[in-house]
């Protein structure tokens, strides 16, 4: 959702012509933001630390490009490693995490 504030105002028009980019898939909250606002591209660093609603974005027409970069893959693995307890602040503990 922070992408969408620090986009600053733009208008209801502006959204379609954007280019959503990630380091990982965006959750269900950032997924349905970005229907709402109709953003029709996501560009996504690494899908394997999380999946998010990759498939239902792509459903509902969304263009999804997953690079599963290994500098995003590294960088989201040390960070559910190091810090683990800001990842399940940002994206709370799935079962069997280990």
């Amino acid at each position: 959702m922070d992408y969408l504030e620090n986009a600053g105002r733009l208008s209801a028009d502006d959204y379609p012509e954007c280019v959503l980019f990630s380091t990982l898939s965006p959750c269900d909250m950032c997924s349905c933001a970005s229907l709402l606002y109709r953003i029709p591209s996501i560009v996504v660093g690494e899908n394997t630390t999380f999946r998010g609603l990759g498939e239902y974005l792509r459903q509902l027409g969304v263009q999804l490009l997953v690079l599963n970069d290994p500098r995003c893959i590294s960088m989201m693995n040390r960070l559910t490693s190091e810090r683990r307890e800001l990842w399940f602040e940002a994206i709370g503990e799935p079962a069997g995490f280990d």
